[in-house]
């Protein structure tokens, strides 16, 4: 892991920020309970603006690397192992239950194709109402029990991307690593939660009887260049995969 700042790297500043400090946590450089360098200090060693820093500290305490003690400044800290997704979080469910030490994790994946998607679905990526995207189903167990259904809607690039990607379509590879390392990385999403009656093929997925009350979490991404990459809709079982909100004051 780099230790500077690549000004070339598609990846926003505040990330390879996070990046760094968080691998300084792990290794021990920031042991537990140490206070993490001011916002002035990061400013000066990494020749980044006091927005960027403060956007970094703050998914680090999001994340568990961090807290941050009023008057005192930002202390080091290890993460609880979390069996809920954290939906604030640009990374998806796999990646955070990885971070945090959760392996029971299997991934099944019902479909995988070039299709037309609802209406809704391209209205909201922009399309033409005719236009095939990239369409990835997928069922996410936690310790053996299903917990999601999601399917994610990939246009254009991203689609081909996804589409080429055998472990992905195989159940084992990340979509956001397979996305980022392509360059389609997340600058915004924007992700409504709503309690909805499963529909029927939903409810089988979910091991749930027809019309059982679920939570759908629906998300769209886009770039810096305003770029809309990924469309996904995920009904939750939230006995098993509880959502999660950090709240760090300022």
């Amino acid at each position: 892991m780099s230790q500077t700042i690549e000004r070339e790297s598609p990846v926003p500043y505040y990330e390879q920020l996070f990046d760094i400090l968080r691998d300084r946590v792990r290794s021990g450089d920031f042991p537990t309970d140490e206070r993490l360098p001011s916002e002035l200090e990061l400013c000066r060693e990494f020749g980044l603006s006091r927005a960027t820093v403060r956007q970094t500290l703050s998914k680090l305490e999001t994340e568990g690397y961090a807290r941050r003690v009023p008057r005192r400044g930002v202390f080091a800290a290890v993460p609880e192992q979390s069996s809920g997704w954290i939906i604030q979080d640009a990374q998806g469910f796999l990646e955070l239950q990885l971070r945090h030490g959760q392996t029971g994790i299997t991934t099944t994946v019902v479909d995988a194709r070039f299709r037309v998607p609802p209406a809704h679905v391209s209205e909201a990526l922009g399309l033409d109402a005719t236009e095939e995207v990239f369409a990835l189903e997928r069922v996410r167990s936690l310790d053996g029990r299903v917990g999601m259904f999601s399917t994610n809607w990939f246009p254009g690039g991203a689609g081909q991307t996804i589409a080429a990607a055998d472990d992905v379509l195989a159940g084992t590879g990340s979509v956001n690593v397979t996305l980022r390392e392509a360059g389609f990385i997340t600058s915004s999403a924007r992700r409504v939660i709503r309690s909805l009656p499963a529909p029927e093929t939903v409810a089988a997925h979910l091991q749930l009887p027809p019309d059982a009350p679920v939570l759908q979490v629906g998300s769209l991404s886009w770039g810096h260049d305003e770029q809309r990459f990924d469309y996904y809709e995920t009904w939750v079982r939230t006995d098993v995969v509880p959502l999660e909100v950090n709240v760090a004051a300022s």
